[in-house]
């Protein structure tokens, strides 16, 4: 890495990272990606994606991201693959530390995503993508006339095995507690749903299945009973926390997301912007991602320009 001071930097490789680089660079502002030792973003652990336009057969995750990634490659970014393990955004240029390198710039575009929280039972990880999934939106078409399991008990949870009722036979939502935390809307259309059945006072302690899901071992955390389910898939829904711990303290956050106080895509902090899923709680999607990735390069493209008069 040269010293010279950046026009932009982009933290993160996912859709959001990726479209900014695309217009920053076809900006001429030569940006610098830093793109995680995990590069790509949660698609990468979606196996097919049907919902990006453009796409009449689908196209698998990991490689929508390549060709993302190549596209920017095209008008001049550059790539760092490390992570990023410091900000300062007290003063100008702004400085981001990474594990083998310091990087001063002058504009900074944060699109760090969320990470799905998971289970952290045996079965969830190797079977993600193959029957476990977090997101219906993304996965339930692949789920038709099989019986499913949501797991949580909020509103998203609620969101989900509603929408999963289109495609599955049946949806049993499991729930640790004896109540849903979701809102009494929620909850009343969930109810009066006939292809949902509710678990209670239960988790999962375990995935099981050949190659794909098959069934899951439930806990009953009252009477300590084991039982076992047999099912087609597996939705977790109990939530999603943004990766935000470099920013805290730095940054307006609000629940860990960054805050837009604005019409635009800039932060709190004038100069730094944030795209994708570590602003966006509510659609959380590829397509999403990706325009909010075009209006921060757009942002950035006009702040340095306005700073440079």
């Amino acid at each position: 890495m040269s010293n010279d001071i950046r026009e932009v930097v982009i933290i993160g490789s996912g859709p959001a990272g990726l479209t900014a680089a695309v217009y920053a660079s076809r900006g001429d502002l030569k940006p610098l990606v830093i793109e995680g030792v995990e590069a790509g973003g949660q698609l990468m652990l979606t196996t097919e994606v049907e919902n990006y336009p453009g796409f009449v057969d689908g196209i698998m995750g990991p490689e929508l991201m390549e060709r993302f990634r190549k596209q920017a490659a095209r008008f001049g970014t550059e790539y760092l693959t490390d992570n990023v393990t410091a900000v300062d955004l007290s003063a100008h240029p702004f400085v981001v530390k990474t594990g083998g390198d310091e990087v001063q710039t002058r504009s900074l575009i944060i699109a760090t995503g969320a990470s799905a929280r998971m289970l952290d039972v045996p079965g969830e990880k190797t079977l993600l993508g193959h029957g476990v999934s977090t997101c219906a939106t993304c996965d339930g078409f692949f789920f038709k006339e099989r019986e499913l399991i949501v797991v949580g008990g909020g509103d998203s949870a609620m969101e989900e095995a509603i929408f999963l009722t289109k495609f599955a036979s049946k949806v049993t939502v499991v729930h640790r507690r004896s109540e849903l935390r979701a809102s009494k809307i929620m909850q009343d259309r969930a109810i009066a749903n006939e292809k949902i059945d509710f678990v209670w006072n239960s988790v999962v302690a375990e995935v099981f299945g050949n190659g794909k899901v098959e069934g899951v071992r439930l806990k009953n955390v009252e009477s300590g009973d084991d039982s076992e389910l047999p099912i087609g898939g597996v939705f977790v829904a109990i939530g999603h926390t943004p990766n935000t711990s470099l920013f805290e303290g730095q940054l307006d956050l609000t629940e860990g997301y960054i805050v837009l106080p604005g019409e635009t895509t800039e932060t709190s902090v004038p100069g730094v912007f944030a795209a994708g899923d570590v602003v966006d709680f509510r659609y959380r999607q590829a397509i999403t991602a990706a325009g909010m990735g075009c209006m921060a390069a757009i942002d950035a493209e006009r702040h340095l320009e306005a700073a440079a008069h």
